[in-house]
């Protein structure tokens, strides 16, 4: 007879493996979803996911995520090329975040069903931007301002965030990345940029933003000085900085508070 404590045990690891499926299918969703955005693809169109090579549409088979990768090893069944590896990498680092976003919620004293739809929503639209700008050096405006709209409603009718807070925040997040690009002309950073400030700034308002933006400087510049000791890249490289800044906010969301608290802790 199983006491409370192991039945718990055992519901709990059941539903983290459900979230880990439903994870990998939302990762392997991302991925084709982007592919056919990069493609030019209608998103509803009725075609089924086909090869990025021959284009030869797969068989259902072939199209469940990581197992069928694992079963091709990794190739096209029909022209043999590689299906591209960060598409398993998607798919295993989605479902492993999405364990982690439940896991930060369930352990919550006051459990909220918005919190955790809404860290879900932004984890989302995080692995689109991550993924897109890193292959495409590109931050998609349709997906910022779609964070935007939905993020503000949600904080504020839901989450009941402070509206000063997320103005503060967009103002510095907005503010600081026009204020780059007025003063280098556009060298230094795109209008993607700006706009991810905006939506940074909706998402974690007042002062959770500099934490985000930190964070997001501190691993550009330890990856930039990585890539240059290494030759791997120059000074005239691009650098897509809207991975960092995916980063930055997704780890704003959990530990940017704790810091903050830690911080002027150390003040006292």
């Amino acid at each position: 007879m199983l006491d409370l404590g192991q039945y718990i045990a055992i519901v709990g690891s059941i539903v983290y493996f459900l979230v880990f499926l439903l994870g990998l299918i939302l990762g392997s969703f991302l991925n084709s979803w982007m592919w056919r955005v990069r493609e030019n693809i209608r998103i509803l169109a009725k075609t089924r996911s086909m090869c990025v090579s021959c284009r030869r549409q797969l068989k259902w088979y072939e199209n469940i995520p990581l197992f069928s990768w694992l079963v091709l090893c990794g190739k096209c069944r029909t022209c043999k090329k590689n299906i591209p590896f960060h598409y398993v990498l998607v798919e295993l680092a989605t479902a492993f975040l999405m364990m982690f976003v439940v896991y930060q919620h369930v352990k919550l004293v006051h459990f909220s069903e918005w919190g955790l739809l809404r860290d879900t929503f932004f984890l989302t639209l995080l692995i689109i931007i991550f993924v897109y700008d890193w292959l495409y050096r590109l931050i998609l405006s349709r997906i910022i301002w779609c964070g935007t709209i939905i993020g503000f409603a949600i904080n504020v009718l839901f989450i009941n965030y402070s509206a000063v807070s997320l103005l503060i925040g967009i103002a510095l997040g907005g503010g600081f990345f026009l204020l780059q690009f007025l003063i280098s002309r556009g060298k230094w950073i795109g209008g993607g940029d700006i706009r991810m400030g905006v939506m940074m700034g909706v998402w974690l308002g007042w002062p959770n933003i500099l934490v985000a933006l930190f964070v997001a400087y501190i691993l550009g510049a330890v990856v930039g000085v990585f890539l240059l000791l290494f030759k791997k890249a120059n000074r005239n490289t691009e650098i897509p900085f809207g991975t960092f800044l995916a980063l930055g906010t997704f780890f704003s969301i959990y530990y940017g508070t704790p810091l903050i608290t830690w911080y002027m802790s150390l003040l006292k």
